[in-house]
């Protein structure tokens, strides 16, 4: 009997709680990181956009990305037109997956209970959790890594420290020191709302932005000109099956299928922007612009360092050790080496932290409304770095991590049924009122599972994950089609299963498609927004002017009125 009490006593304080006035109130399916964003909290402008995508721009994998398609056997400006057409692709993409928080000022989690239905949402939430977990850790790694070349540089013996680690451990002391103090150090800044990210995103993008000029201007001057690797023409052998076309398409479906889960939950940051126009001039000017100069950056310093060493560092840590100890230890060089490390890993850390922690923390609230947010979600998600142990992930499962990679094959297919929904099926209206209740509401569907997704999802990933599974195993004997297809899967699995659900919706329609509430009933938007949706702005508690509705799941609301298109 004690027991229980204190359980539930415990119970009482892990809930969280909200302002009942203001719609934040804690329940089954609603709390106040998963309402639609008021004005008051929609405080990002063009610049801050421009600050977040910089810091997924400004990392080593982009850094990175000229070595893998010249590693194919393209030329130099074969690599770099993957990456142009790539860059704007994910524009593209990633502005037409957002649009619904831009206009109606939901994230991810939510987005996907009109198409899935409530309990239905919880199969994208479920692959989306699994990725931030596995990523989390990934990228604390790296930043340990790039951590550890910071420590070195201010004391260089730590780079040649006695390992005390067992054998049976597929690290060093030098690298597991550098992931425990990326890891404390990125812990604080899980306590930051994602409104008041925008100062860290400015700061950490010029500061990086800065040091990659001054890393291309100090290789170019050293070396005195480019290097061989700048001039690399095609070298595609004689005897390969794959011509240039296939290959950049390749690249192409690599570099969207890159930042697919970025893509995916790319609502969760849109709803914060001030307006429309801010998130694609923001996304246009870093996502492709800035993206672009970084991947040709990274090309001109790896070349320009190749001149200077004898060989090819892609790998930032491993060429910044190289500099060091070029430089035989000068106070000069580890200063230097020390503050481009500093600038690589502020990025990852901010990418990491927004990225993956945050964004966990938005989809285990979906899972966990009443006691999860997104601060205690983003620890949560932090603290399964410790579980996921990604030093034997990178070091002994590098199959496991290409598998990952490419997860973009089951990523697409729900960003088709996402845009074929909201834009032909609904053209654009949602009720917003029905997103959080299983009574009375459109969005229940099936004992809360839309039965039309299931299918449409399996048909997008089905043709593409053969050739994901012979890629992977590097099957040399397996039949084209399957590579072919798996060259194309992302564009294959979103044009698919779009296309299907808007088929399946044809043959079997439901109601309140084209529906919205006549009434702003979370106070979400502002006059102007209200009038262009035709929808009356509320002064009032708007839960009063809509008959019966009731934000509680335990009680069962009336009709809402709605308005139809």
């Amino acid at each position: 009997m004690a027991t229980t009490l204190r359980f539930r006593q415990l119970k009482d304080k892990a809930k969280l709680h909200g302002k009942e006035e203001e719609h934040e109130e804690a329940n089954s399916w609603s709390n106040r990181d998963l309402i639609p964003l008021p004005p008051s909290r929609r405080t990002w402008g063009w610049f801050h956009y421009f600050g977040y995508w910089t810091i997924n721009s400004l990392n080593v994998s982009n850094w990175q990305s000229p070595n893998t398609f010249l590693t194919y056997g393209l030329s130099v400006p074969q690599s770099l037109c993957v990456i142009v057409v790539g860059r704007a692709l994910i524009c593209f993409f990633s502005t037409l997956v957002a649009w619904c928080g831009l206009r109606w000022h939901i994230g991810f989690t939510i987005q996907n209970r009109y198409t899935w239905g409530l309990r239905g949402s919880y199969i994208p939430l479920l692959q989306r959790i699994l990725l931030n977990f596995i990523w989390c850790a990934v990228q604390c790694w790296n930043g340990g890594r790039l951590t550890a070349v910071c420590i070195a540089a201010i004391w260089p013996s730590f780079a040649t420290m006695h390992n005390t680690l067992p054998s049976s451990m597929p690290t060093t002391t030098y690298q597991f020191v550098g992931f425990i103090v990326f890891w404390c150090l990125s812990f604080p800044f899980l306590l930051v709302r994602p409104e008041r990210f925008k100062l860290p995103f400015q700061i950490t993008s010029i500061y990086c932005g800065l040091g990659m000029v001054c890393m291309l201007i100090w290789s170019l001057s050293a070396a005195k000109g480019v290097g061989p690797l700048w001039s690399q023409g095609q070298t595609i052998p004689a005897t390969s099956s794959w011509n240039t076309s296939w290959l950049m398409m390749r690249g192409i479906n690599q570099m969207i299928g890159g930042i697919a889960a970025g893509i995916t939950n790319g609502s969760d940051f849109s709803r914060y922007a001030r307006g429309p126009k801010h998130y694609v001039v923001g996304t246009i000017t870093s996502a492709w612009i800035t993206g672009t100069l970084v991947s040709l950056v990274g090309l001109v310093v790896t070349s320009a360092c190749q001149k200077l060493y004898g060989e090819v560092f892609w790998n930032p840590p491993d060429l910044l050790m190289r500099m060091m100890d070029s430089g035989q230890g000068s106070s000069k060089a580890r200063a230097g080496v020390f503050f481009l490390a500093a600038g690589f890993a502020l990025t990852g850390m901010f990418e990491n932290v927004c990225g993956n922690a945050v964004a966990g923390g938005i989809d285990l609230a979906g899972l966990f409304p009443r006691y999860i947010d997104i601060r205690r979600g983003a620890m949560i998600t932090f603290i399964a770095v410790w579980i996921v142990q990604p030093w034997q992930l990178i070091n002994k499962a590098a199959t496991f991590v290409s598998v990952l990679s490419s997860f973009a094959v089951f990523l697409s297919p729900i960003m088709g049924v996402m845009v074929a929904d909201f834009y032909i099926v609904r053209r654009g209206r949602i009720k917003l009122s029905h997103l959080y209740r299983t009574h009375d509401t459109d969005y229940w569907f099936t004992r809360g599972f839309n039965w039309r997704v299931i299918p449409c999802w399996l048909a997008g990933w089905a043709p593409t994950i053969g050739g994901l599974v012979v890629t992977v195993q590097e099957k040399e004997d397996a039949p084209r089609a399957l590579y072919e297809l798996y060259y194309m899967a992302f564009l294959i699995g979103f044009f698919i299963s779009g296309t299907l659900f808007y088929v399946l919706n044809k043959v079997f329609p439901y109601g309140g498609c084209g529906e919205y509430d006549q009434v702003d009933v979370y106070g979400t938007f502002t006059p102007k927004e209200a009038a262009a949706l035709n929808i009356i702005p509320t002064t009032t508690d708007p839960l009063e002017e809509i008959q019966g509705y009731s934000p509680q799941v335990e009680k069962e609301p009336q009709e809402t009125v709605t308005r139809k298109a």
